[in-house]
């Protein structure tokens, strides 16, 4: 099982880190050891001072593929969940200001948190999916898949023209704007259609 992510896939999340609109899919991986699951608390880690909460749609792979058509990539994933792509943003500036990969800021361990899988036939057009996110009941994200530069299906094709796609792989969608930085005590609850699939605590 691996994670497979895009980034900057809501242009308001894109504004408010002062990035640049990318011309094609932003792509990359976290491992395994990532996976942060049944609503286990997440341990901050020692070596960053701002791990920034990111939610986001996820699919669950259920057969292998590569080199997918957009038109036919909804027979290669069968259920939908909420996900928290943990990212150490100090970690990540640092290194992209010195031209160096930043896997370890994205990628460290059990920086994915993921949720149970609602089988997809039970939410109607993936298209138009609201999500939210609360931290300590507040509301810091909200999102509509409506929003996102590159749609589910076209998110999968991409992946799929460099990474075989496995069943039970998890692709990791994009964040809406909102991201802000976690500290310990903190309670995270994560909505899907009006159904809370997330609920743990940063200590």
């Amino acid at each position: 099982m691996k994670f497979l992510c895009i980034g900057r896939n809501y242009a308001d999340h894109i504004a408010e880190l002062n990035n640049e609109r990318p011309d094609e899919p932003v792509l990359f991986l976290k491992p395994d050891t990532a996976l942060l699951k049944g609503n286990a608390p997440f341990y901050h880690p020692e070596f960053s001072n701002n791990i920034q909460h990111e939610v986001e749609v996820i699919i669950r792979i259920s057969k292998e593929g590569k080199y997918i058509d957009p038109k036919f990539a909804g027979k290669y994933y069968d259920a939908v969940g909420l996900g928290i792509d943990f990212t150490a943003r100090d970690v990540q500036e640092k290194l992209r200001g010195k031209g160096l990969p930043w896997d370890i800021a994205k990628g460290f361990n059990h920086s994915a948190a993921v949720s149970e899988f609602i089988l997809k036939e039970e939410l109607g057009d993936l298209n138009q999916l609201n999500f939210h996110l609360n931290v300590n009941g507040e509301k810091r994200q909200e999102g509509n898949t409506s929003m996102m530069l590159w749609k589910i299906d076209e998110v999968v094709s991409a992946l799929s023209q460099y990474f075989l796609l496995k069943k039970g792989d998890i692709i990791f969608t994009g964040t809406p704007k909102g991201v802000q930085a976690v500290k310990t005590g903190d309670k995270l609850e994560g909505w899907l259609e009006g159904t809370k699939l997330l609920d743990f605590e940063v200590k």
